[in-house]
């Protein structure tokens, strides 16, 4: 068999693929890249992965092509059913026509899409997400954490100068009430979202005591820059925040899967500040309203305690007067007392000054008669004791030199003069010597 040009072996591959092939299948597939050209034709590349494989390993890639005539009619027709963007990493279900060019090579030229069928990927991925953060049993934990009160302090997720953000921050400062917020920057839109958010979610929790709650907010765009939300990394990180997360992202009709482990999902960044205030006003009128208790409550303490306190004053004014009675009858009974005491110890006295005269008489009688006996005893005494009686007994009285009566030989000296006293005169005499018994 002779060897075939490449040329004629491509027609023949063109060939057999016209004669095997319908002229339009239906086609799920991977967009793996988009480019418009100038002239309004389309360019796009499908892949097909091995999702069983690390890393998703390539089973098939195929080139394909939109011409700008149907274009025209399947891109806007995909988006106002959708609310996005074709873009790399959709999954797509697509008609398409495949060719075969002997200079070109292999393409598939696409004539519709189904917009039904991208709707429901996204709506599996987001469920295999949920799915997930249930089987990790974190999906609800921040749905079940407690709102503190008041909410005053406000951790804010969002893009600079974005128009939402500021929307939320002016209507907070049109309240009237003092919130504290401050913007944790972040990227809103594109392939960073998510890697951005959490380092903003890190930022708060490293100091998650100066913060009540945080709020997530984009605002307006296009609902295919929501791609960034529904990633499981993030949702996960927003189920095991330690405060109550509140998310304004997209539109009216938008949802992502970090709205449903979210504390709780608002329309709007405006709707998000409406609640705060809501919250604000509910804490306000709670406080009027305790303070209208407290002031009920105190008034009628105060009415209690005064109607106890009169009535315990009645009883001490009663008292005080049963007192009085009391105690001046006890007066009146102790005077009595007294005036019958004082009575019976006047008659006591002059009783006994009665008495006095005769008991002093009798008294004196015993205490002259009791001094005489006193002065004759001592009389008796005196004339006992009179040296002239000792002396008419037969004793004498010596005197030493000095005159002064010898009453020890240790009291004279030899050879010295003494003087005896006799009854009828006195003698010197000259001591010779003494003897001691």
């Amino acid at each position: 068999m002779s060897p075939f040009s490449l040329f004629e072996l491509n027609r023949l591959v063109r060939d057999a693929l016209v004669l095997t092939l319908p002229e339009a299948v239906w086609v799920m597939a991977e967009l793996s890249e988009i480019r418009q050209a100038s002239n309004g034709h389309y360019y796009v590349e499908f892949v097909e992965k091995d999702e069983s494989a690390v890393g998703g390993r390539f089973l098939a890639k195929a080139r394909g092509n939109i011409w700008h005539t149907t274009a025209a009619t399947i891109i806007p027709k995909f988006f106002n059913t959708t609310g996005q963007h074709l873009q790399a990493g959709m999954k797509l279900l697509v008609e398409v026509r495949p060719t075969f060019h002997e200079v070109y090579g292999y393409t598939l030229t696409i004539l519709d899409i189904d917009p039904t069928y991208t709707l429901g990927e996204v709506a599996r991925r987001r469920q295999e997400i949920l799915h997930q953060l249930e089987d990790d049993g974190v999906l609800t934990l921040n749905k079940e954490l407690p709102l503190p009160r008041p909410l005053m302090r406000i951790a804010v997720i969002s893009a600079a100068g974005a128009a939402g953000y500021g929307d939320f921050v002016h209507q907070l400062e049109q309240s009237g009430f003092l919130f504290h917020t401050r913007l944790f920057p972040a990227t809103m839109q594109g392939s960073n979202v998510e890697m951005s958010i959490i380092a903003a979610l890190n930022a708060i929790a490293a100091e998650h005591e100066q913060w009540d709650c945080v709020t997530i907010l984009r605002g307006g765009g296009a609902s295919s820059d929501l791609n960034g939300f529904e990633t499981y990394l993030l949702a996960a990180n927003v189920a095991q925040f330690p405060l109550p997360i509140f998310t304004g992202i997209g539109h009216e009709r938008d949802d992502t899967v970090i709205d449903f482990v979210a504390h709780t999902r608002f329309k709007t960044p405006t709707a998000v500040a409406a609640f705060l205030i809501e919250k604000m006003q509910e804490e306000t009128k709670g406080l009027e309203t305790l303070t209208t208790r407290l002031i009920t409550a105190t008034h009628r303490y105060l009415q209690q305690h005064q109607y106890a306190f009169d009535r315990m004053a009645h009883r001490y004014e009663q008292a005080a007067d049963h007192f009085v009675v009391y105690q001046h009858k006890q007066l009146q009974q102790a005077t009595h007392r007294l005036q019958i005491s004082v009575a019976r110890k006047l008659q006591q006295a002059d009783f006994s000054l009665q008495q006095l005269p005769a008991r002093l008489h009798t008294a004196l009688s015993h205490r002259f008669l009791n001094e005489a006996n006193h002065l004759e005893r001592l009389d008796t005494a005196l004339r006992m004791a009179d040296p002239e009686r000792i002396l008419r007994m037969g004793y004498s009285l010596t005197f030493d030199a000095e005159g002064q009566v010898v009453r020890s030989v240790r009291q004279l000296k030899k050879n010295c003069r003494i003087r005896t006293q006799l009854i009828d005169g006195e003698v010197v005499s000259e001591l010779l010597y003494t003897s001691s018994k």
